[in-house]
């Protein structure tokens, strides 16, 4: 993406969550400026609720293989060392490696996923939740995970703007 690319695809961003203030909205807009900027056949939040250690599933691009039903136990993993502990993102280019981390592996696959960027995001210190990018094998190449770093002060303004739509 060229700078201008990049200005104009937050800015349109910024316009979608300025003026509407649906439920949906914020993860709407981020899942576009994500596909912009770093590609996602599969777009996901999630929340964390680390007190009862239990994260939950806030938007899916794909409500039939990934609802938003329910919670997940946190499981303390090399992934969460990673994004829960060093807030970093979380990169597997593999079905083979995602495998060793995530237990739905197989739903992955059969979505035509083999890749995941998993970005924290933390605000004060606290992680609030990932977004959530998956796509085929080898695709976050260091130059998309690189750019990957433009997501991060829009999906907090879209986690501050799904917390106002609830509220």
């Amino acid at each position: 993406m060229t700078q201008d690319e990049i200005a104009a695809a937050i800015a349109e961003f910024d316009a979608a969550i300025a003026r509407d203030g649906g439920a949906d909205t914020p993860w709407l807009a981020l899942q576009t400026l994500a596909r912009k900027a770093i590609g996602a056949k599969l777009f996901t939040i999630m929340t964390v609720d680390m007190k009862n250690e239990l994260a939950r599933r806030a938007y899916t691009s794909d409500p039939v293989a990934y609802p938003t039903s329910g919670t997940k136990p946190i499981h303390r993993d090399r992934w969460f060392d990673v994004v829960h502990g060093a807030h970093r993102s979380f990169v597997a280019n593999t079905i083979a490696d995602i495998s060793t981390v995530f237990g739905d592996h197989e739903t992955i696959w059969a979505l035509g996923c083999g890749s995941v960027i998993n970005i924290p995001v933390v605000v004060g210190g606290e992680l609030l939740g990932t977004v959530n990018c998956l796509d085929v094998e080898h695709h976050y190449t260091p130059e998309r995970v690189e750019r990957s770093r433009l997501l991060a002060l829009p999906a907090k303004l879209a986690f501050l703007a799904a917390g106002r739509a609830v509220a």
